[in-house]
């Protein structure tokens, strides 16, 4: 993460996910408390976060919060085994909270590759979580998933996007992938959300730190209503 952002880490990970080398993208924001994990990653995913962590200055420990963005398995299916180590509270929109908790079989995939937890807190759209780089808000965002969320730190002008943008294909940045996007339809109108917002940089999961605008996003919704 850039200097401008202080307290903000994007932290990489590589492993073995369905049989095939996947690198994602979770997130660190430092707070009073500690830590606040975006994301886990897949099984396998939390010694690669501890490692990222101490060569921060932090441990699994510091970590008292992991904001879920959705319940994917590659988001989610380290989730138990942090939780195994640490104290950290759950929290994720109400709409994705009985997929994390197992409630519901999850959409996409069987199940297989995540262990159902508990979930503390549910959070919705324009709920605020105070940072070290000021306040960090919940952004609502369906399509991807029913209670996707994406999490937007105003004043740095940074967006922590989740699945709702990628930046790992042959764009710099572009829109949800149609193949894992159950409802592209509403995926299109939350892109259009994301650009009505003040943007200048971009932490996708999948494809990590990007310098783009509102703007650029703007060119992405434009294109998904074609």
């Amino acid at each position: 993460m850039t200097d401008e952002d202080p307290g903000v880490y994007a932290l990489p990970i590589t492993v073995d996910y369905g049989g095939r080398e996947l690198t994602v993208t979770p997130s660190a924001v430092e707070t009073d408390r500690g830590l606040v994990l975006i994301d886990v990653g897949p099984p396998g995913a939390v010694d690669g976060l501890r490692t990222h962590l101490r060569e921060l200055g932090f441990d699994l420990e510091d970590v008292w919060c992991v904001v879920v963005t959705h319940h994917d398995g590659d988001h989610v299916g380290g989730l138990a085994e942090l939780l195994e180590r640490t104290d950290a509270v759950v929290a994720t929109h109400p709409e994705e909270a009985p997929y994390v908790r197992g409630d519901r079989d999850p959409i996409k995939g069987d199940g297989d590759d995540y262990r159902p937890v508990g979930v503390d807190l549910e959070l919705v759209g324009g709920a605020r979580v105070p940072t070290v780089a000021g306040p960090m808000e919940i952004v609502e965002i369906p399509g991807h998933a029913p209670g996707h969320v994406s999490l937007q730190f105003s004043d740095h002008d940074l967006l922590l996007a989740g699945d709702a943008l990628v930046a790992d294909g042959d764009e710099p940045l572009s829109g949800p992938k149609p193949e894992f996007t159950p409802d592209m339809e509403r995926a299109a109108e939350s892109v259009g959300r994301l650009a009505a917002l003040e943007v200048g940089q971009v932490v996708c999961f999948h494809g990590g730190y990007v310098e783009a605008d509102d703007e650029r996003i703007a060119e992405i919704h434009a294109a998904l209503r074609e």
